[in-house]
């Protein structure tokens, strides 16, 4: 971490591990609606309260910045969860054939 430091690297650090979570949570969102449904959007509320209740409660930056870049991912898959569900319906997706309808 000195070496991240010393050379001024911070931010590249944080945007390198906001692009991952971001990009974690494109597939996240695609296979939740696949298996599970829209009812996939309560799993990323409690993600997103857990990512939110760690980010206040740790004093390390990274792991709070890390931590509140998650919490807001999941905040946000919530909203994709339901659009995805239409991308389906559209047909630009597959839908699970053994996924009950509800």
């Amino acid at each position: 971490m000195d070496f991240i430091i010393s050379h001024h690297l911070q931010g590249l650090l944080i945007g390198a591990l906001t692009f991952l979570v971001i990009g974690l949570f494109h597939p996240l969102v695609i296979k939740a609606e696949y298996y599970i449904g829209t009812r996939a959007w309560f799993l990323f509320l409690l993600m997103g309260i857990v990512g939110a209740i760690v980010s206040v409660c740790t004093q390390h930056p990274l792991l709070s910045i890390v931590a509140g870049v998650f919490a807001f991912s999941s905040f946000w898959g919530i909203l994709e969860v339901f659009e995805q569900a239409e991308r389906v319906r559209k047909g630009w997706f597959p839908a699970n054939p053994k996924k009950k309808k509800r």
